[in-house]
């Protein structure tokens, strides 16, 4: 069960022990983004079912593999381009030219002669696709970023030689993929909502069973009127005239019995000690 605290000011102890804190190299905020960042692309994603385009042949040291180039609307096209100013920002080796991409899941196939193979589904804008129809170049370059996104994506090794299927759009069956939602609020990228503001907020692992939180609070001067409720995976702060407002999952279980706070004066900082109770 959560356990509510009232921090008071003299809860300032923190400047003693704030700097010399020796800390391990493993960074807990990274995993807690992560989470909630897959949590948020779950929530906020389509499924669709890309149409056939083309269908290349290459290989791996596994065998054969085939890349359907596939395309749907529901994916943003590159930025508008001609194919000299293209050339020229690849000649440059800018990296600011991108093409959307959805790279879906290998999946078994038979090829022509009854033989196993391996088949991916590499999706593109629906309208850039019937550019690229019409362009080598395009049709070049698409295939090359396909191939090393699968290699990254997937851990492959695909070799650069490929051809492409005369008589056959696409290998095998086309499956439905997820792909993030376009639709924001807009009101959320506007950045004109009111109420407390969040704030920053780190993880440290001090120890196998101590993690500290760090919550950078510059428009205070002390924890007067701060509240601090801590459960075994969360860490909820408010009060202080609605200055602030966190509500932080935390990706290890805590002792909230055993947690304390103290104010950070110079640093402008709430330091949560968060004991765990188990560490996975």
């Amino acid at each position: 069960m959560a356990e509510s605290k009232l921090l008071a000011p003299e809860l300032s102890d923190a400047e003693s022990m704030g700097d010399e804190t020796v800390r391990f190299q493993e960074l807990l905020l990274q995993a807690s983004k992560e989470l909630q960042q897959a949590q948020m692309e779950r929530s906020e994603s389509t499924q669709i079912r890309p149409q056939p385009g083309f269908c290349i042949k290459t290989n791996s040291s596994e065998g054969k593999v085939f890349i359907n180039i596939c395309h749907s609307p529901s994916i943003p096209p590159p930025v508008d381009v001609t194919e000299d100013e293209l050339l020229q920002m690849l000649e440059e080796d800018q990296a600011g030219f991108r093409i959307p991409m959805s790279l879906g899941e290998p999946h078994a196939e038979l090829d022509a002669k009854g033989q196993g193979c391996t088949a991916y589904d590499v999706a593109v804008n629906s309208n850039f696709y019937l550019r690229m129809q019409n362009s080598d170049f395009l049709r070049e370059l698409v295939v090359t970023i396909a191939r090393e996104g699968l290699e990254d994506k997937y851990g492959l090794q695909l070799n650069p030689e490929w051809r492409m299927l005369k008589y056959r759009p696409f290998l095998g069956s086309i499956s439905q993929q997820n792909i993030r939602s376009q639709q924001r609020p807009r009101i959320q990228e506007l950045g004109t909502l009111e109420g407390p503001e969040r704030p920053h907020l780190n993880l440290w692992l001090e120890a196998p069973d101590l993690l500290l939180a760090e919550v950078d609070l510059p428009k205070l001067d002390g924890a007067q009127g701060l509240t601090l409720e801590i459960g075994e995976s969360h860490l909820v702060m408010g009060g202080s005239q609605q200055l602030y407002r966190l509500n932080a999952s935390i990706p290890l279980r805590i002792n909230p019995e055993a947690s304390r706070a103290a104010f950070h004066h110079r640093r402008k900082q709430l330091m949560v000690f968060l004991p765990l109770l188990s560490v996975s």
